[in-house]
């Protein structure tokens, strides 16, 4: 226990003097460090050649730790760039869609532009809202109607040539019948040879040609117009022209694009008169109470005229 004493009385005048050599030396070194002289730059330099490269090993781990740190953050600033890039990309795919979208609608009203029908007509212009076409069925639908004053039965154009008609109208929409339905019956004319025909529409992409007068005068390729003698269609609207299919039938190759039909162009004809009148339409009543028509369709015996007759066979 003495000893231990004795050790330990030893220890701590031992451990202040340390102290006090550590704190003196230390002290020299910020003077050293602050001295503003040749000769204390000389002293500094021969120092520091003389230990950091010996201590080289020691610094190692905080160089080490200093280049972690830096790539990290370089790779946080990369994935960040990577990250605003992608959104960047994102929007320019979306403005790349948008504009390819705008050249497309441009390019169709471009070609709405370029028709030029008999300069006494105007029209109104709609956007194809949707598409009922089936196998059945050909027709389009409007987004313009009644009240825009649209009626039924006007011709519908787009960029290029004739669609069809307006066949069923709305307050705000219309339906387009096209020439490809089997329901469409257009009166055409046939150049340069003159002779008029009649387009049938039997859901196929290429219309038949019927009652031409002398086929022997129609080539492929003629150019086929509207005749206008229906009432319906205005005269001149281009159709298409003539094709002959491998059945050596005459067909009509549309002039219109009925795989992309983006905009119409519905043409005022205020000559077309609507069949508003059902009396013209319906047939006299079916006969009642086993009456034949012929008894119906007889005009009946006046009394009068009836009880002369008797009179006279009396005398």
């Amino acid at each position: 226990m003495a000893r231990d004493r004795h050790e330990e009385n030893l220890a701590n005048p031992t451990r202040r003097l340390l102290v006090v050599i550590l704190i003196i030396v230390l002290f020299g070194f910020i003077l050293l460090w602050r001295i503003d002289n040749p000769r204390a730059e000389r002293i500094r330099a021969a120092v520091v050649d003389r230990i950091v490269p010996n201590m080289e090993w020691a610094m190692a781990p905080v160089t080490g730790l200093a280049r972690m740190v830096d790539d990290f953050q370089s790779y946080a600033h990369l994935y960040e760039q990577n990250e605003q890039l992608r959104r960047e990309l994102q929007q320019m795919r979306a403005w790349r869609e948008a504009a390819i979208q705008l050249e497309q609608e441009n390019a169709r009203l471009l070609d709405l532009n370029r028709v030029k029908p008999d300069p006494s007509l105007t029209w109104i212009s709609g956007i194809v809202m949707a598409d009922s076409g089936s196998p059945f069925r050909r027709s389009v639908l409007l987004n313009v109607g009644a009240r825009d004053g649209v009626e039924d039965g006007w011709a519908a154009m787009d960029g290029l040539g004739l669609v069809g008609r307006i066949a069923g109208l709305g307050e705000r929409t219309a339906r387009v019948l096209l020439l490809t339905d089997s329901n469409s019956r257009v009166p055409v004319l046939i150049q340069p040879s003159g002779q008029q025909a009649l387009l049938t529409g039997d859901n196929s992409a290429a219309p038949l040609i019927d009652f031409i007068e002398t086929p022997e005068d129609i080539a492929a390729g003629d150019r086929i117009v509207t005749s206008g003698a229906d009432g319906l269609y205005p005269a001149g609207l281009l159709v298409g022209q003539v094709v002959v299919d491998p059945e050596r039938d005459l067909r009509a190759r549309l002039a219109a694009d009925f795989g992309r039909l983006n905009f119409l162009r519905v043409m005022r004809n205020p000559d077309v008169v609507p069949l508003n009148d059902s009396d013209t339409l319906i047939g006299p009543p079916l006969p009642e109470n086993g009456e034949t028509g012929d008894q119906i369709e007889a005009d009946p015996v006046p009394e009068t005229a009836a009880a002369q007759d008797t009179e006279g066979d009396g005398r």
